[in-house]
């Protein structure tokens, strides 16, 4: 297409993503990609032409997204607590939601150990190492070891590491399996919770690229809850803290796994910022 500028190519993929059902804002980071900028220094080009191999480039990338391919996987980037992690699709894709997990975590943290304290900090299902290096870069002195059942979730979260600086231990296997035999101050997880029969009411963004084993679970979503719960006490201090994200259903259900398990604990269903439950907190011996 000739001499058509940035903001004009932004706004035919912004209309032709509205057409097919995508989010019109996916054109300006795909734009953003394939200039390699930012929100403000894309907007300072906008009425640079756009030359013909950059046009095809970011038409082909419009076309993958408009067909259901999520924007990460096309970028290959995620933003998480200010970091770029890179993504694939052997791993979900960091969620907003999970920016709370951390900062809930932190806050918890300093209260229960002191600033800064030296601890022990297991990521269970580390997937891209979201949770584990946000957790390592913002807490340096806490000794991090980040777990996954899925090989190639833990080959990501170790670039990831490598890119962010973050000194994490990986280990590959099966929920707490890896961490067995040893004491933690904190345990972190984001399990697969999504019970099977939501699947029809899911993106087919979602259903289609995101690894299914790291969305769906047994027992209504709840099954590695219940796992998490039973054996949990033979790997935590006694004074410890546990946080798991949670389905926005499951809040009684997981807080009585662990009230179950933990009777003495102080247990919290915390909101997210659209005020649906997203945390369960389990405090040991406050």
């Amino acid at each position: 297409m000739k001499h058509k500028t940035i903001f004009e190519a932004l706004n035919w993929a912004s209309s032709f993503l509205v057409e097919k059902g995508r989010d019109e804002n996916a054109a300006r980071l795909l734009m953003q990609h394939l200039y390699q900028t930012n929100y403000s220094g894309l907007m300072m080009r906008m009425h640079d032409e756009i030359n013909y191999e950059q046009w095809e480039r970011f038409q082909a990338s419009v076309m993958e997204h408009a067909s259901g391919r999520p924007v990460q996987y096309i970028t290959g980037t995620e933003e998480f607590y200010g970091r770029t992690f890179q993504v694939d699709e052997s791993v979900l894709i960091p969620r907003p939601e999970t920016e709370e997990l951390i900062l809930g975590t932190l806050e918890r943290m300093r209260n229960l150990f002191g600033h800064q304290a030296e601890l022990r900090l297991a990521d269970i299902g580390t997937g891209s190492g979201a949770i584990a290096i946000t957790m390592k870069k913002e807490w340096p002195t806490a000794e991090v070891v980040a777990t996954d059942i899925s090989g190639a979730a833990l080959e990501t979260a170790k670039i990831n590491a490598g890119n962010l600086e973050a000194d994490i231990e990986f280990r590959l296997g099966d929920l707490t399996e890896p961490l067995r035999n040893e004491k933690w101050d904190v345990i972190l997880s984001n399990p697969p919770y999504i019970a099977f029969d939501e699947a029809k009411d899911m993106s087919e963004v979602v259903l289609e690229h995101e690894p299914h084993s790291a969305l769906f679970a047994e027992e209504d979503g709840l099954i590695l809850y219940r796992k998490l719960a039973e054996q949990l006490p033979n790997l935590v201090k006694q004074r410890a803290l546990i946080a798991v994200e949670i389905g926005y259903t499951q809040g009684e259900a997981v807080a009585d796994f662990f009230k179950t398990s933990f009777p003495q604990a102080k247990i919290e269903i915390v909101k997210d910022i659209n005020q649906k439950n997203r945390i369960v907190f389990c405090e040991i011996g406050v």
